[in-house]
């Protein structure tokens, strides 16, 4: 990342990604359409309803992932071969407590979580057997995450890929046999892709673990440290607690959306797994910039930093045009792949119109905030998802069904509040976004080497 044309450099690592957050994607979006054809639309709303608090249960992880990348990049940069080994053992001990205190702490929680959200009784039991069986596999999304972070750390977004996909096959067969065949429901998807997760994350450590041209790996390595656990909190936290917030967010949205009827739900769960597809560029090439900026940093190349921002950008937002072209043009279409209920086909497409414009308005935010955080600085970005989560998105969905509805109950109120609230919360984080990057705060953020 620290030679050539920055944009090539941006455009090949991103690729990989790309493809690899499609495989991912396809395994939320597989599950969706067995669970939609085989099971029915009250299936789907529970696996929909489930996602918030599944994201929640990973906000740990994504922190300590974001710092990881962020340290493995800027000390690969460097070539500081020690500082290199002592992170990458002090990440993968740090991992493994934390499933362990999750999985103790969470377990009696989901059931009076998923009360407290309204969640209709209808998919009570649905959601509570998923939300159970993702946290006693937590350590399989959580190690793949962390590993693939890693590995994307030390330029390397190739291997990562064919992991993913090889998990992705696995995950679809076993979604067959155990929802089409075995009749297993709802928890026969969530132990699909538990299993598939883990096996993706087992291959990842044993590539790892062959790499040791670049690093050194052994228990020495592995004892926690207070400098590099220090570190990791500093830089993965707010990473951590952005997601944290996102989800919460989105979970008190939920405690919304379930009060408009399982209708409402599945019609979220499908623009969930659309809007999945086309987020995904922007995500890959945020995470492109955090590794390149990083590493470039690492290097103490800003000039080069600065021109690889630009050109990442364009590539990012040209890709998100594209993409919103598409949804305007052939959104129906891909609402039928996982419904065949007309009314629930032709809400998914009225709410999803809402949010296209969108797409480009994030290609802005997770290119420059992946800059940011690459070179160091991960409390700017946290502060705006906070300001644009906390402070717009929740009370404009609130206000927006407050003040629409003729009874004075929000769930009486206007049911694209939900949409509408997310799509203000997108343009003024990419406007803060921009601000603050060129205030160039950012550049004073290296890692002490």
């Amino acid at each position: 990342m620290t030679t050539g044309k920055p944009w090539a450099k941006i455009l090949v690592f991103t690729l990989p990604m790309l493809l690899g957050n499609i495989a991912q994607q396809l395994y939320n979006t597989v599950d969706t359409i067995v669970v939609g054809k085989y099971i029915g639309d009250n299936a789907l709303a529970a696996v929909g309803s489930c996602g918030p608090i599944v994201n929640m249960l990973l906000a740990l992880f994504i922190g300590i992932s974001a710092g990881a990348g962020i340290m493995v990049s800027q000390y690969f940069g460097a070539k500081n071969r020690e500082d290199l080994s002592y992170t990458i053992g002090n990440c993968i001990t740090a991992t493994f407590i934390c499933c362990g205190v999750l999985i103790l702490v969470a377990t009696p929680l989901i059931r009076p979580v998923l009360e407290l959200l309204n969640t209709p009784d209808s998919i009570l039991d649905w959601c509570e057997d998923y939300l159970k069986i993702c946290l006693w596999g937590i350590a399989g999304l959580a190690f793949y995450n962390i590993l693939s972070g890693i590995l994307r750390g030390m330029g390397d977004s190739v291997w990562p890929l064919i992991f993913l996909l090889v998990a992705t096959v696995i995950n679809i067969v076993l979604d067959i046999l155990f929802v089409a065949v075995l009749k297993m429901e709802v928890a026969g998807v969530a132990l699909a892709t538990i299993i598939a997760q883990i096996i993706s994350a087992a291959l990842c450590m044993i590539k790892l673990a062959a790499m040791r041209k670049d690093y050194d790996f052994g228990f020495r390595f592995m004892g926690l440290r207070e400098r590099y656990v220090k570190t990791l909190v500093r830089l993965g936290l707010p990473s951590g607690l952005t997601q944290a917030i996102f989800s919460s967010a989105m979970i008190v949205v939920q405690s919304l959306t379930n009060q408009f009827g399982e209708m409402f739900i599945a019609a979220n769960v499908v623009i969930m797994r659309v809007d999945g597809f086309a987020m995904m560029p922007n995500f890959s090439f945020g995470t492109a910039m955090t590794t390149y900026a990083g590493q470039n940093v690492g290097a103490g190349l800003y000039d080069r930093v600065t021109k690889g921002a630009k050109q990442g950008l364009w590539m990012a937002v040209g890709c998100s045009a594209s993409i919103t072209a598409v949804i305007l043009l052939f959104g129906k279409g891909l609402m039928h792949l996982f419904t065949d209920t007309q009314d629930l086909v032709e809400l998914s497409y009225r709410l999803m119109m809402i949010l296209a414009v969108g797409y480009i308005a994030m290609a802005v935010t997770q290119s420059l905030s992946g800059v940011m955080r690459g070179a160091g600085d991960t409390m700017t970005p946290m502060w705006i998802s906070l300001m644009t989560t906390v402070a717009i998105r929740v009370p404009v969905a609130y206000g927006i069904a407050w003040i629409t509805s003729p009874t004075g109950h929000p769930a009486d109120g206007m049911k694209e509040c939900i949409q509408i609230s997310l799509l203000a919360s997108w343009c003024i984080g990419a406007a803060l976004t921009v601000l603050f990057y060129r205030m160039g705060k950012w550049k004073n953020k290296r890692i002490k080497q």
